[in-house]
C-alpha cells in the first residue's frame, strides 16, 4: 500500500529526504502525516524519522543548503526548513526510563523499536519517500477499522505518559468509529490508572481538552471520560448531558465546532484555571456562562454582546432542553446585534450633566430595548424623566 498526496511529492520535501538517503540513511514519513494521508485528510505537519543521529542530520541538511533549527535536539529532533516548509526530523528512539510525564530516551537503530515507544498503533505507521507504507506493529488494520488502540500493553503506554489518557479520548473523537465504541482494553487500563492525571501540567491538559472538544462530535468520547472517572478529575463538576444535543444543534445550523462553546455547555469548577485558558478564551467563556444564566432575550444578548455570542446562547439553551434552536430567536439575535441606539449624549446636553446624564441615557436605552428597538430618537427624547 502507498500513500497519496502532493505534500510528500513536493520537490522541497523530497530534497530534505534525499539529503539523508543519498548518504545511506533512512528518511521515513511518520505519524500524523501518514495517518491523515491514508484517511484522505489534510496534512499540516510533516514528521520524518531517521536512523541518523541529530548531529548527522544537521550536518547533512545544512550541507544540502537548508535552514536547520535544533528545536528539540535533546530528544533527537531538529527542524529542517525547505521551501518555507518545516520538516521535523527525529532520530529513531526507545525509552530508557519514564515517570508518567517525561522520558529518558536513547537512540535506536531500527524502525520497530521507534514504533514501540509511540502511543497508538495508528500513529506508528511509516512511509518511504516514494509513499510505500511500513507497518511494523499492525497499525494499518486498526486505522482501517477506525480503532484507536494503544501499542502493545495499554498500561505500559499510560504509565509512560499519563497525557496519553486524554489523547486516547481525543483520538477516538477525531479518528474512531463511534458506532464500534472505544477499545475496551484501553478503557479498562484508563479506569485503573487515574492517579497520574493530577500530576499533568494544566497547559498540557488544556491543550488536549480543546483539541478534543473541537472534534466534529466529541460527545461519545466525553461520555466515556465521565464513565471512567477522567472527566471528574480533569473538570470537577462538569456535566456532559447537554453536549450531544449541543453538537446536534450545531450541525443542524451548519455551525463550526467551538471548544469554548462546548466548555460552556460542560461547566465545571475553575475551568479557566484548570485548563489554563488564555485571557481571550476566559472572557469568551465568561460571556457565554453569564448570558446563558440570565433570562435576557436573544435580541438583548445580541445587542449587548454580539450575534455570535447570542447565537451560542441560543444553542446552549436549546441543548439543555434537548430542543432544536428556534429560527425566530436567531432572527431576533441578528436584529439586536445590528441595532444602534439612536440617542447620543449630546442630544441630552446641557440639560443633563455628569451622573444625571448617565442615568438618563441608561433609562432611555432601556426604554428603547423594551420597545424592540423601535422607538426613534425623537420619541425617546420626548419621554418624561421619571428618575
Amino acid at each position: 500500500m502507498q500513500i497519496t498526496g502532493d505534500w510528500f511529492r513536493n520537490a522541497h520535501t523530497q530534497a530534505v529526504c534525499r539529503a539523508l538517503t543519498d548518504s545511506g540513511y533512512q528518511a521515513l514519513f511518520v505519524g500524523g502525516c501518514v495517518r491523515n494521508a491514508l484517511l484522505g485528510r489534510p496534512v499540516n505537519d510533516i514528521d520524518i524519522a531517521t536512523d541518523a543521529t541529530p548531529e548527522t542530520v544537521m550536518a547533512l541538511e545544512e550541507q544540502a543548503g537548508f535552514k536547520v533549527v535544533p528545536t528539540g535536539i535533546d530528544h533527537g529532533t531538529v527542524t529542517v526548513v525547505s521551501g518555507s516548509i518545516p520538516h521535523e526530523i527525529t532520530t529513531f528512539r526507545h525509552d530508557v526510563e519514564t515517570d508518567g510525564r517525561r522520558a529518558v530516551i536513547a537512540f535506536a537503530s531500527n524502525v520497530t523499536d521507534d514504533a514501540r515507544r509511540r502511543d497508538f498503533t495508528m500513529n506508528a505507521l511509516y512511509a518511504d519517500p516514494d509513499g510505500t507504507i511500513i507497518d511494523p506493529l499492525g497499525g494499518l488494520a486498526d486505522l482501517e477499522a477506525r480503532r484507536v488502540r494503544f501499542i502493545e500493553n495499554p498500561v505500559d503506554r499510560i504509565r509512560e505518559d499519563y497525557l496519553r489518557v486524554l489523547r486516547f479520548f481525543r483520538f477516538h473523537a477525531w479518528y474512531g468509529d463511534a458506532l464500534a465504541g472505544i477499545d475496551p482494553e484501553g478503557l479498562a487500563a484508563v479506569a485503573d490508572h487515574l492517579e497520574g492525571l493530577g500530576a499533568l501540567s494544566r497547559e498540557r491538559v488544556g491543550a488536549e481538552m480543546k483539541k478534543l472538544l473541537n472534534a466534529p462530535d466529541p460527545a461519545p468520547s466525553v461520555a466515556a471520560m465521565r464513565a471512567t472517572g477522567v472527566l471528574g478529575i480533569i473538570l470537577p463538576g462538569a456535566d456532559d448531558r447537554a453536549l450531544a444535543p449541543l453538537v446536534h444543534a450545531e450541525a443542524s445550523l451548519d455551525i463550526e465546532p467551538d471548544a469554548i462553546r462546548r466548555l460552556a455547555c460542560l461547566g465545571g469548577e475553575d475551568v479557566p484555571e484548570r485548563l489554563r485558558l488564555s485571557q481571550k478564551e476566559t472572557k469568551h467563556l465568561a460571556a457565554l456562562q453569564s448570558a446563558s444564566g440570565t433570562t435576557e432575550s436573544p435580541a438583548v444578548v445580541g445587542y449587548r454582546q454580539s450575534f455570535a455570542i447570542a447565537r451560542d446562547i441560543i444553542l446552549l439553551r436549546a441543548a439543555v432542553f434537548g430542543q432544536a434552536p428556534n429560527p425566530v430567536d436567531l432572527d431576533a439575535a441578528r436584529k439586536g446585534a445590528e441595532a444602534q441606539f439612536p440617542v447620543r449624549a449630546r442630544d441630552l446636553m446641557p440639560e443633563y450633566q455628569g451622573p444625571a446624564l448617565g442615568r438618563r441615557m441608561k433609562a432611555l436605552e432601556e426604554a428603547w430595548i423594551a420597545s424592540g428597538f423601535q422607538l426613534s430618537s425623537k420619541a425617546l427624547l420626548a419621554l418624561p424623566d421619571e428618575g
